[in-house]
């Protein structure tokens, strides 16, 4: 099984925070269509004995396209590939972008999953990330998105600076009481070349502080357990029978093919990505040239990848993978630089896999870090 993730690099507005490939101007919407199709096409050999088992719009902000140019999309990955009997079709959608009208038509389409870009419930923080929807448009698009659609994911950002604790609570109750079946939720986390990244630098905006952010989350996860979801991977928690298979799919190592600019794509042995400029991608795309670079991944790059992917989730990292995937050494390296941490009941074993503690989740990508193999021999 594989997936296939379509980038739609345009965005009303930029957010204060946001780093990701995304273009403000619109101009150049049709053409892009265009050129993600032909991508779409010209690519197609790639999943040749593969079966699509989820297709995900990600960005930028895909809900600035039509219903028919996503529905045109749709069906060109459905004549181009082989696509599984009931996919995972997820469209990511800003609250302003979903009017009523909007929410019906994609119901009618082959889109069966929402990501709601919430963030937060509160107009002090949607100013200052520069969200370009209000919290009373969050909640009217959430109601009207759960009176069409079964499977909703909303997104929630946490450590925002002056943030209480009793305010991120009621962010999290906010959203429980929409009903809806997944939450992603991350750290504000401060990129550089952004705005909030000047506006901190500047003395504007107050610096994020990792001991706030990590209090919201252990809230987060307490909160969210008891109403029966399950945190699968550090920043998604899900009812069962609702975890994202898009994402579970990245998690697991399985292959996915990135179409658009920026977008990334992996085979299982190696790893290519789209050039990140909406007007060369075009271009390219017209002359019939793939706008991308390829690198293969040694076996320690594999393996790195694998313990940082695995340490995040309820899976964990099995040494039998290890040994089977990547041999011996690396299954003794990464015991020996677990040790530690399990003393510090950071990490634990379970049988032959490798799993973060709760104490140690919010921690999960330093830990992965200290496991990476670095300047060793991949033998």
């Amino acid at each position: 099984m594989s997936g296939i993730y379509i980038h739609i690099p345009f965005c009303k507005q930029a957010c204060h925070y946001c780093d990701f490939h995304f273009s403000t101007s619109m101009g150049k919407k049709e053409a892009m269509v265009n050129a993600l199709q032909n991508e779409l096409k010209m690519r197609s050999g790639e999943l040749e004995n593969e079966t699509v088992e989820t297709i995900y719009f990600g960005g930028g902000t895909p809900s600035v396209l039509s219903s028919d140019e996503i529905n045109s999309l749709i069906k060109t990955v459905f004549d181009e590939y082989e696509v599984a009997q009931n996919p995972e079709v997820t469209l990511e959608a800003n609250p302003d972008d979903l009017s009523k009208e909007k929410i019906k038509e994609l119901a009618r389409s082959p889109i069966n999953r929402l990501s709601i870009g919430v963030q937060s419930f509160f107009e002090e923080d949607l100013r200052l990330m520069n969200r370009a929807h209000s919290a009373e448009e969050a909640l009217e698009s959430l109601k009207l998105a759960t009176d069409n659609f079964d499977n909703i994911s909303l997104d929630l950002i946490y450590g925002i600076p002056d943030m209480s604790n009793a305010r991120w609570l009621e962010n999290i109750e906010t959203a429980l009481s929409l009903g809806v079946p997944h939450i992603s939720s991350y750290a504000l986390t401060v990129e550089p070349q952004t705005a909030l990244a000047s506006f901190i630098k500047k003395g504007l905006v107050k610096n994020v502080d990792d001991a706030v952010a990590q209090e919201h989350f252990h809230i987060l996860v307490d909160r969210l357990e008891k109403e029966g979801f399950v945190n699968y991977e550090i920043s998604n928690f899900g009812k069962p029978n609702y975890f994202s298979r898009n994402n579970t799919a990245y998690w697991q190592q399985k292959k996915y093919l990135g179409i658009g600019p920026s977008a990334h794509s992996f085979d299982g042995t190696s790893r290519a990505w789209n050039i990140n400029n909406n007007p060369k991608y075009i271009k390219a795309i017209e002359k019939g040239e793939l706008p991308l670079e390829k690198e293969v991944l040694s076996v320690t790059d594999r393996y790195n990848e694998y313990v940082m992917t695995g340490l995040r989730t309820i899976w964990g990292v099995s040494l039998d993978t290890i040994v089977k995937d990547f041999g011996e050494n690396f299954k003794k390296y990464a015991l020996r630089q677990a040790e530690k941490h399990i003393v510090e009941h950071l990490l634990y074993l379970d049988g032959d896999v490798l799993l973060t503690t709760q104490k140690g989740k919010f921690l999960a990508d330093g830990l992965a870090a200290d496991l990476f193999m670095l300047n060793l021999s991949d033998d």
